[in-house]
């Protein structure tokens, strides 16, 4: 690898963090880029999340104003997120990614569309009696454990499902798109363990891409805390379904 393939994967990293905090789905511009510069699928997907790490923490600090009394929420679906990261993992490592790789864009597309009618959504469920949510559905549980088992599998467009799935069981878009950057770093904690250990790491790629990932997602949430709702549903929805037709057609 030159200079130059060193520079332009951290300028990517530096993009990829920033996104991953505003609409998630930056693993998505980091991952072809490493496959363009010469890595195997295999390589360029455990590179691309180990990589991508540090940039999920800037985000979880950028958002850390809207984390106020959420602290057993965010527990709970970070126990969750461990086992999901871990199962997935451990799929990627042991097992051939073409059925996964399938399916995948129309779990892109599905969480895009559902974040989309979100408003109707939300009207729908809310209790009848005060329309106030005491807890989370159990249903909101298994929805993130199969989006980390995911994250653990792949992880591109993570964010995009988490903020779709989040935003109706949570039933505030804001709020939803904060405690994703929990349930993507924690996911991505996991993969880092387990590829880190197991996978075919290219670290100098890491050693670039880490700094400018970390410093991309902090900046990006700064950005996504400035967004009203109405324009950051549009953004995301919208760049959920190009992600979901750039899957498809690389599949």
């Amino acid at each position: 690898m030159s200079a130059v393939d060193l520079l332009i994967a951290a300028g990517v990293a530096l993009l990829a963090g920033g996104i991953n905090s505003i609409a998630g789905g930056g693993s998505l511009i980091l991952f072809p880029v490493l496959v363009a510069l010469g890595l195997g699928t295999v390589a360029a997907n455990v590179t691309n999340s180990i990589a991508q790490w540090p940039g999920y923490i800037g985000g979880v600090l950028g958002f850390r104003g809207q984390y106020a009394g959420q602290r057993s929420r965010i527990i709970r679906f970070s126990a969750v997120s461990v086992l999901g990261g871990t199962v997935g993992s451990v799929l990627l490592l042991t097992t051939p990614s073409e059925a996964f790789d399938t399916v995948v864009p129309v779990l892109v597309l599905l969480a895009s569309l559902l974040l989309a009618f979100q408003p109707l959504i939300t009207k729908r469920l809310k209790k009848a009696e005060d329309g106030v949510r005491t807890h989370d559905p159990l249903w909101l549980y298994v929805a993130v454990f199969l989006a980390t088992v995911y994250g653990g599998y792949f992880g591109g467009a993570l964010g995009v499902i988490l903020v779709g799935v989040l935003g109706v069981g949570l039933h505030r878009l804001k709020l939803a798109n904060a405690i994703k950057s929990v349930i993507a770093m924690v996911t991505a904690t996991v993969t880092v363990v387990v590829f880190g250990i197991f996978g075919p790491v290219e670290w100098t790629y890491v050693a670039v891409c880490a700094p400018a990932s970390l410093v991309g997602g902090f900046l990006g949430a700064k950005v996504a805390t400035r967004i009203p709702a109405t324009p950051l549903r549009v953004m995301i929805v919208v760049f959920g379904v190009a992600v979901a037709v750039y899957l498809y057609l690389r599949g």
